[in-house]
């Protein structure tokens, strides 16, 4: 199964970035981009790739402990850029972003430490995707009007481990499914 460690916004705080994306999707060009759907929209900390599902039992007590040694912590949405020339569209984050990157480092150690192989290490860059195009698209109008966007602050209260499955149908517009897998209180509350 296909498998990465996140933190989803509650629902409060994607509202306010749906607000702002349905105005994005009003620019001239906007129809080129695959947009995210909300119920999706989450910070990746680690991403796993296809995991047997042997493997899940010691990669959850990794996660487990990893969200145990993290206390709770704030963040909010803020502004925006591109990856690739246009190729992702995304909102990034303000707040205790120290503390999200480490506990990101601690979920890829926990991955690492479970005996899955993760590549090469790269630096973690907070950011919430909200659309994606296959093309190098001029990206300036949507980073520009999410370079002014800020949303509530909410305080990080769980570490989830969710598993993606892909569009397989071949439909049109089709998007992935996520359904969260575990689910661990940071600072062993709860």
């Amino acid at each position: 199964m296909r498998l990465f460690a996140a933190v989803l916004p509650p629902q409060e705080v994607t509202g306010e970035l749906a607000t702002e994306v349905a105005a994005l999707r009003e620019l001239p060009g906007a129809d080129r981009l695959r947009w995210t759907d909300r119920p999706g929209w989450h910070l990746t900390l680690a991403f796993y790739g296809e995991v047997a599902e042997g493997a899940v039992p010691e990669l959850s007590a990794r996660l487990e402990g990893a969200a145990r040694r993290t206390a709770p912590f704030t963040l909010a949405l803020r502004g925006g850029g591109q990856f690739g020339h246009g190729r992702a569209l995304w909102t990034g984050t303000a707040g205790e972003t120290a503390t999200l990157r480490l506990l990101a480092d601690r979920a890829e150690a926990a991955g690492r430490k479970a005996g899955l192989d993760l590549g090469e290490h790269r630096r973690y860059r907070a950011h919430l995707t909200v659309a994606r195009s296959r093309d190098a698209v001029d990206a300036r109008p949507y980073v520009d009007s999410l370079h002014a966007f800020a949303g509530r602050e909410w305080t990080v209260r769980e570490l989830l481990l969710v598993r993606s499955d892909l569009p397989r149908s071949g439909v049109p517009g089709e998007r992935p499914r996520y359904q969260p897998v575990g689910r661990w209180a940071l600072g062993g509350a709860g």
